[in-house]
């Protein structure tokens, strides 16, 4: 079955979310299908099914007044993407330090600080971006504009809060979980309005943040359906296998 062409088919609003019986696996109630900002994602909860999937589309007239008037806390959009950071294909040291952390993400170069650049969408546009140094420049990691968005990469249909977004290019490798990174262990408002799309969420900071992981846990709870904290013993960009493991193994209502 095309489910694609199912959930455009559904003509999701802007915000909202379709709880119904999957097309796939016929369960009851089990799938879901978000319209995040242009951003559809679908997935089925029942264990035996693995059908997921996200995809971007236009957003109508309507599904921007919509955003506009809709009283959530919505990105700061004041920044343009300066002409010095550029495509980070033909720069041999931004290429040699992917294939060292081995990335499999859209990354991007800052041409006049040497930073390797995550760039942050939202509505297909880059809003914001993250940049970490790659010559020992402070601050390592620097934040160009105050979107208040975090960085989101990969497909998953499980949301991993995270610190920095190495680590959220490491969680979101397995399609299973979405990687979003806070860029520091405080949540933003922008943060937690992404984060209620998702019924699942797991919080998994660094090793010496967990009483602010646990804090965290309790500001997602009236947001977010089931919300795990995963106590680690590594940041999760250095790839420890217990972690990784952890985090497989994890189990959901």
């Amino acid at each position: 079955m095309d489910v694609y062409s199912y959930v455009q088919d559904l003509e999701i609003s802007n915000g909202s979310t379709e709880r119904l019986n999957c097309p796939v696996c016929k369960g009851y109630n089990t799938f879901t299908a978000t319209n995040n900002n242009g951003m559809l994602v679908w997935n089925c909860y029942k264990v035996s099914c693995s059908i997921h999937g996200a995809s971007r589309i236009h957003l109508t007239a309507e599904d921007i007044k919509k955003g506009l008037t809709s009283g959530k806390i919505e990105p700061v959009i004041d920044w343009i993407k300066p002409d010095y950071i550029v495509s980070g294909d033909a720069n041999v040291s931004l290429q040699d330090w992917i294939m060292q952390w081995e990335l499999n993400a859209h990354i991007l170069y800052d041409i006049r600080e040497h930073r390797a650049v995550f760039p942050i969408y939202n509505n297909g546009l880059m809003i914001d971006a993250v940049g970490r140094s790659l010559a020992n420049r402070l601050p390592k990691w620097k934040r160009y504009g105050n979107s208040g968005m975090p960085y989101v990469t990969g497909v998953g249909r499980i949301a991993v809060v995270v610190e920095d977004c190495l680590s959220a290019c490491i969680v979101a490798e397995n399609n299973i979980y979405l990687g979003v990174a806070l860029l520091g262990t405080s949540l933003t408002e922008q943060s937690k309005n992404y984060l209620s799309q998702f019924d699942k969420v797991v919080v998994a900071l660094d090793p010496d943040a967990l009483p602010k992981v646990l804090g965290i846990v309790s500001e997602l709870k009236p947001y977010v359906d089931e919300v795990k904290a995963v106590r680690l013993t590594d940041d999760l960009k250095y790839r420890n296998s217990e972690d990784l493991k952890t985090l497989g193994e994890l189990k959901w209502n």
